[in-house]
Order: structure tokens, then C-alpha cells, then sequence
């Protein structure tokens, strides 16, 4: 059963959910708007540079979570699903999904994107396999700290040798769709990698290796 990964943010949907949220949160009124809103956008344009300090991306994230009561946060998640995510899903990224596994493989989303973030949106399109940063929870509560590899950049290429020393696949026949320059570690691993709608700079590199391009737009 050949793996098809996908990338999320600006690949399976039209947009950065992590800086959606961030901006969600700063509409909400939890966060210091002028701060935060200034960090949420820097962290964004370093993202898309290439350049981005993952460790202090991955606290800053975290940060509001530890802040917001549990209950809270779930009421926040679902209007965030509703108001921001569910216009941002791509027909043919579903198109896509269900393509593939009817052809039978075993389709999975790697994002770089906290999971407290991401697992809501990876259920609205129908994947059950997530490899994210993970947002620790104790006791109910996040903590504010991460659990185990960043999936950014080689941590995403890192991240899935260790899911798949516990399941029964391997890279061969694998599928790697992304639009980022971030993700050229783990398109240069797959056997077929894919560029949706890529960053200049993935584009760039895409046409030395003769990798597909592709719009889901």
C-alpha cells in the first residue's frame, strides 16, 4: 500500500492555518492583539523565507493554548472550523484524496502546523493519519511545551522514519504533495514528488529535478 502524503496549509487548503489562528485568536480579543499580531506575522514571513526559528515558531504557538480553560478552547476550535477552515478546503484536494485511495493508498498529512490546530482540520478531510508538532496536554491542560520532533523542513523527513519503523510501509511507490520550499527534504525522499501551486523557490528547484506542478486552486 504506497503512502500519499500531503502537506496542509496552502496545499490541501487555501491558506496558513496557523496564522489564521493566530489571527482568530487576536479577533477574539485572548491575545495581546498589537504584540502578537506583529509576532503571528513575522513567524509567517519567515515560513515562507525559508528561514523560520522553529523552536521559538513552535512556543509562541503553544503559548495561548496553556492560557485558554480546556472547554474554552474546543467552543474556539469548532467556530475556527466553521468560520475560517471550512471556506479554505479545496474541492480538488478532496478530489485529490479520494483519487488515491481508490487507486488503494494509504494517505497521510504532514504539516509543520501545531496539532491542537491541525487534527480538527485533518477529520474535516477525512485523514486519520496526522504528523504534527504535538502540544503537550496534562492532566487536560496544555502545558505549553512540545512533545518530540518538530515536523518542519528535515524534521518532517525524521518525524516519518519514526512513525514508519511502527507501521507496515515504506517509502516505495510514496507520493509527496507540497507547495513550500520548507518541504523539498521529504519531496527529495518520495518517489514521486508533487508541487501544488509552489513558492517561487520550490518552483525554481522543481524545474532543475523535473518534478510535476500542479494546481489545486
Amino acid at each position: 500500500m504506497p503512502l500519499a502524503i500531503f502537506d496542509l496549509d496552502d496545499t490541501l487548503i487555501a491558506g496558513d492555518s496557523d496564522h489564521a489562528w493566530g489571527q482568530f485568536l487576536v479577533s477574539k480579543h485572548l491575545v495581546d492583539e498589537e504584540t502578537f499580531k506583529a509576532q503571528n506575522d513575522r513567524f509567517f514571513q519567515q515560513y515562507r523565507q525559508g528561514v523560520l526559528d522553529v523552536d521559538a515558531y513552535l512556543a509562541f504557538s503553544c503559548a495561548p493554548l496553556a492560557q485558554i480553560q480546556p472547554e474554552t478552547l474546543v467552543q474556539l476550535q469548532d467556530e475556527f472550523m466553521t468560520t475560517v477552515i471550512a471556506p479554505m478546503i479545496l474541492p480538488r484536494a478532496l478530489n485529490c484524496i479520494a483519487k488515491h485511495r481508490e487507486q488503494g493508498d494509504f494517505v497521510m498529512i504532514i504539516t509543520a502546523t501545531l496539532d491542537a490546530i491541525t487534527q480538527p482540520i485533518a477529520r474535516a478531510l477525512g485523514v486519520e493519519t496526522l504528523l504534527a508538532p504535538v502540544a503537550e496536554v496534562i492532566e487536560g491542560r496544555y502545558t505549553g511545551s512540545i512533545k518530540g520532533i518538530a515536523t518542519l523542513g528535515q524534521g518532517k523527513v525524521d518525524r516519518l522514519h519514526l512513525w514508519l519503523k511502527d507501521e507496515p510501509y515504506d517509502l516505495t511507490g510514496s507520493t509527496f504533495y507540497s507547495d513550500s520550499r520548507n518541504d523539498i527534504p521529504l519531496l527529495s525522499v518520495v518517489d514521486h514528488p508533487i508541487c501544488v501551486d509552489p513558492d517561487p523557490v520550490l518552483r525554481a528547484h522543481a524545474a532543475t529535478k523535473n518534478w510535476p506542478i500542479i494546481s489545486l486552486r
